[in-house]
C-alpha cells in the first residue's frame, strides 16, 4: 500500500454504492484515509464485505459516518478533518414519484447540504458525481461530438425526472460555488452508462439491463444507443479530479469512447461469451414498437426516454488534462457479465 497520502482524509458519500466502493478501494490502495457515509451504520459490515471482495485486506484506514442527504444531521461530524470529498451519493427512490419535484428537490437540497457542510469545515475540494443527463440531452447535431461545454435544457421535451434532477442539482452546485462557496473548490464528473465488475451481488441499473438481456426476460432488443464507462475507470477519474490542480472548476465527461447499441451488445455477447448468451433474444424492436409497448408495460415506459438520444460524446478533456486512459466498452461489458455469473445472477 502506498503511504504518501496517509495524512489526508477523504470523505466518500454513498459508501455502499457501486461507484463509491471502487473509489474507496482505490483511495485505500493510494494510501488515503477514508470516511464513508452510509444511511445507517448497520451497513458497515456490508461495505467491509464488499471491499474484501475487491481485494482490500486492511481496514485500519476506513471509518464510517451515518448521514442522509435529506437531513442536516451528521454532516458536520462527517466533514471533520476532511481534505477532499467525493460526493457520489444520490437520493434513493424506490418508485417513480407522482410529481417530478419529488425527485428534483431532494437532489438539489442534498447537493447543497453536502457543499455547505464541506465549505464550513474548510474542505479543499468536492468532486461531485453528476450524469451525462446533465450534459447531452439537448445536443441535436449528431455530426458534432458532445463535450463538457454542452448542457441539457431541463425543459427538453420528454426528459425524465431523473435527468432533470441531475441538471438542476449540478446547476445548483456551480451557483453555490460562485455565490457562497468561499475557498471551496468544485469539480464535476458526468458519467455515461456505468458497467464493470461488482464487489457484491447488489446490482446497479446497468447490470439489470444486461441481466434482462442474458436471462431472456427482454423478449426483443430495443435499438438504444449507449455510451459506456467502466466503474474502475470512473473511480480513477474521480481521484484524478480530486488530486489535480488542473481539475479545479472543471467538469469531465466519463466515457470509454464511442457508442454501442443494445443489438450490437447482444451480438458481441453471443460471440464472446456464448455459454452465457443462449437466452439473448435475436429479435429487435423498432422505436415505434417500444412506444406502443410503453402504453401498458412499465419496463417499456422506462426505456422510451432513451430512444433516439445522441450519445456520441468526447472523453478528450479527461485524457488531456488528467492523463485518464479508460478501458474499452467491450472490456466493461465483459466484466459486468463476469460479475453476473460470479454472483449467480443469471
Amino acid at each position: 500500500m502506498n503511504t504518501e497520502n496517509n495524512n489526508e482524509l477523504v470523505l466518500v458519500t454513498g459508501g455502499s454504492g457501486f461507484v463509491a466502493l471502487h473509489a474507496i478501494q482505490q483511495l485505500l490502495e493510494k494510501g488515503y484515509h477514508v470516511r464513508a457515509t452510509v444511511r445507517s451504520l448497520n451497513r458497515k459490515d456490508e461495505v467491509i464485505a464488499a471491499l474484501k471482495n475487491g481485494g482490500v485486506t486492511g481496514y485500519e484506514n476506513v471509518e464510517f459516518a451515518e448521514t442522509d442527504l435529506s437531513s442536516d444531521s451528521g454532516w458536520k461530524e462527517a466533514m471533520k478533518n476532511v481534505t477532499y470529498v467525493l460526493h457520489i451519493a444520490s437520493p434513493i427512490f424506490l418508485h417513480l414519484p407522482k410529481h417530478e419535484d419529488e425527485m428534483i428537490r431532494p437532489a438539489v437540497d442534498g447537493t447543497l447540504r453536502v457543499l455547505t457542510a464541506a465549505r464550513d469545515a474548510g474542505v479543499k475540494r468536492v468532486v461531485m458525481t453528476s450524469n451525462f443527463g446533465a450534459v447531452g440531452y439537448s445536443h441535436k447535431d449528431p455530426t458534432q461530438l458532445i463535450t463538457e461545454e454542452s448542457w441539457t435544457d431541463p425543459n427538453e421535451k420528454g426528459l425524465s425526472a431523473y435527468n432533470k434532477s441531475k441538471v438542476y442539482a449540478e446547476r445548483a452546485a456551480w451557483d453555490f460555488i460562485k455565490r457562497e462557496g468561499g475557498n471551496l473548490e468544485l469539480t464535476v464528473i458526468n458519467p455515461t452508462a456505468i458497467f464493470g465488475p461488482s464487489f457484491s451481488a447488489k446490482l446497479s441499473s446497468g447490470f439489470e439491463l444486461l441481466k434482462n438481456m442474458l436471462d431472456g426476460s427482454m423478449k426483443a432488443i430495443p435499438n438504444i444507443e449507449l455510451a459506456i464507462v467502466d466503474v474502475r475507470d470512473l473511480a480513477d477519474l474521480h481521484i484524478r479530479a480530486m488530486e489535480s490542480p488542473d481539475a479545479k472548476g472543471q467538469r469531465f465527461l466519463a466515457l470509454s469512447g464511442g457508442t454501442m447499441t443494445l443489438p450490437q451488445i447482444a451480438k458481441f455477447l453471443k460471440e464472446k461469451i456464448p455459454e452465457a448468451s443462449q437466452n439473448i433474444s435475436t429479435k429487435t424492436l423498432a422505436d415505434w414498437q417500444v412506444r406502443i409497448a410503453a402504453l401498458f408495460d412499465k419496463r417499456a415506459k422506462a426505456i422510451v426516454p432513451l430512444i433516439g438520444v445522441n450519445r456520441k460524446a468526447s472523453n478528450e478533456k479527461a485524457k488531456r488534462l488528467l492523463g485518464w486512459q479508460p478501458r474499452t466498452n467491450e472490456q466493461a461489458i465483459i466484466a459486468t457479465v463476469e460479475s453476473l455469473l460470479k454472483y449467480n445472477q443469471i
